[in-house]
């Protein structure tokens, strides 16, 4: 396993009275694709500027490589940042902006040369140097400002929503961009967002955010298939989210209707979130379901059919490749391996927890 690179211990950032980070604790491994997320305001873009040096904590301490940089200035670190703005300098031609770091760290020119046409081939801009920023299209300025920050042979890319601007099309392309640039140049990227497929799509590994508090730290496989709570559940994909009673191991009721599971430990008779992924339930005819419904909303998507099934009062969210027409009388099931239990916080205080707690 690689090492430890960056390490954030207990921070903490307040803009007056409104704390954004609390005891923070994260560390992030060499080689690594680390992607912040969570929803506006959860302190993931506080907490890339805080490893960048453009925010100081108000507590705790940034080591870089076993070395504490809390108080040392971006250019004093090796790392780069790319933001969502490009802020490229629109009176440089392509070349210029990318040459613009090195110029300042007194690189030859024969050195400065190669290193331009080796970073516009990364990025698939061979023939752009004399190119303006302005007759770029967006998804171009972004490989621009993404070619100017490797240049400086970072050992940290920290990119800050960098693909937000972008329609669709060009946003997935790029994903598919940075994930090469990332095995190609063997460099540890730190990356904010607040889209979940691309945080899926990229990520070795996920940090969901929430007030300020990390939610859960893994995977992506263990993120969508073992979300640690209701909210990591809602937030990465789509899920059944559903009051239920833990009558014994491996058995819960909810919606008036017993099913078995493979949770233990919850104790007997506990209130809990049932949490159900929309392509995990299983429609049948009402005579083989454990509850029965009716179909209320269809929507071809291409791959499957989305679903919306009122049965035992809840408005289920249901993914399969099999049609049930609106008004279809359906059955529901579940496999028990497909059903997460997990404990209902107390207060709502409680539902942004830090994982160190």
């Amino acid at each position: 396993m690689s090492k430890k690179l960056i390490e954030l211990n207990n921070i903490s950032k307040s803009y007056g009275s409104n704390m954004v980070l609390d005891e923070l604790n994260l560390y992030i491994r060499e080689n690594e694709f680390l992607t912040l997320l969570g929803p506006s305001g959860c302190g993931k873009t506080t907490t890339l500027r805080i490893i960048g040096g453009f925010e100081t904590p108000d507590d705790g301490n940034v080591l870089f490589d076993g070395k504490d940089i809390t108080s040392l200035p971006p250019n004093k670190r090796q790392l780069n940042t790319v933001f969502q703005k490009y802020a490229l300098f629109t009176h440089m031609n392509i070349e210029d902006n990318i040459a613009f770091g090195l110029k300042i760290k007194g690189k030859t020119d024969k050195y400065i040369k190669d290193k331009i046409e080796y970073a516009l081939r990364l990025v698939n801009l061979e023939g752009f140097a004399k190119r303006m920023p302005d007759s770029l299209s967006g998804g171009q300025q972004q490989r621009v400002a993404i070619a100017r920050a490797i240049v400086n042979e970072p050992k940290v890319l920290l990119l800050d929503e960098p693909l937000g601007a972008l329609d669709l099309k060009l946003r997935q392309d790029m994903q598919y961009e940075l994930i090469r640039l990332k095995e190609e140049l063997g460099i540890t990227f730190v990356y904010v967002t607040h889209d979940q497929e691309e945080a899926l799509t990229m990520s070795d590994t996920i940090v969901v955010m929430n007030q300020g508090y990390i939610q859960q730290i893994g995977s992506p496989e263990d993120i969508y298939n073992e979300p640690e709570n209701a909210f990591v559940a809602d937030f990465i994909g789509d899920s059944n989210i559903i009051d239920g009673i833990m009558l014994q191991d491996e058995l819960v009721m909810f919606l008036g209707a017993k099913f078995a599971c493979v949770d233990t430990g919850f104790g007997t008779n506990k209130p809990v979130d049932v949490v159900i992924r929309p392509e995990d339930v299983i429609l049948t005819p009402p005579e083989r379901g454990i509850i029965n419904g009716v179909v209320t909303h269809l929507i071809f998507k291409g791959v499957h059919y989305e679903m919306e099934v009122k049965a035992g009062g809840f408005e289920w969210l249901v993914h399969s490749t099999t049609m049930f027409p609106v008004g279809a009388e359906v059955g529901i099931q579940v496999d028990p391996f497909n059903i997460q239990i997990m404990n209902k916080p107390a207060s709502e205080d409680e539902e942004a927890v830090s994982l160190e707690e």
